[in-house]
């Protein structure tokens, strides 16, 4: 708070030291100027303004990833790749190693949905399998709740 030197002072008094109550912006200013000039300086010095000419590469070009694959499960204990139902988690596994190329396995995403009243267990087991499989990159898929 600020001090105000002659004047009233509360209570109707003279007083040389009473509170006033206006607020001090000095130091948000002065924050404000610094941070300015460290964005000033900081911003050319993230850009990249060289030219370079790329020599040709014999590398071949990366693939886009490809489109997600989606796995459920059920409460009645149906696994399912898309709409096709599987007996068990074993036969999942399987046919993703068949029908997934090996090159392929670490950039395939696998988005795994399973009913809330699942246990855990057969959510676990799954997840195993497919790790076993050579598939890294499985996403758990839940309901957004609505507030």
């Amino acid at each position: 708070m600020g001090m105000q030197l002659g004047g009233e002072g509360a209570h109707g008094k003279n007083s040389a030291f009473s509170e006033s109550s206006d607020i001090n912006v000095t130091p948000f200013v002065d924050v404000m100027l610094v941070l300015l000039i460290i964005f000033m300086v900081a911003v050319p010095i993230a850009t990249v303004n060289v030219k370079v000419n790329f020599p040709d590469s014999n590398a071949p070009a990366e693939s886009k990833a490809s489109a997600p694959i989606w796995i459920s499960m059920t409460k009645a204990g149906g696994v399912y790749i898309g709409d096709r139902r599987y007996g068990s988690v074993q036969e999942v596994g399987a046919a993703l190693q068949r029908d997934v190329p090996d090159s392929q396995k670490d950039t395939t995403r696998l988005f795994l949905r399973g009913d809330a009243e699942l246990p855990y267990r057969k959510v676990l087991d799954l997840m195993n399998e497919l790790k076993n499989e050579g598939f890294y990159k499985i996403s758990l898929v839940g309901h957004e709740a609505v507030k």
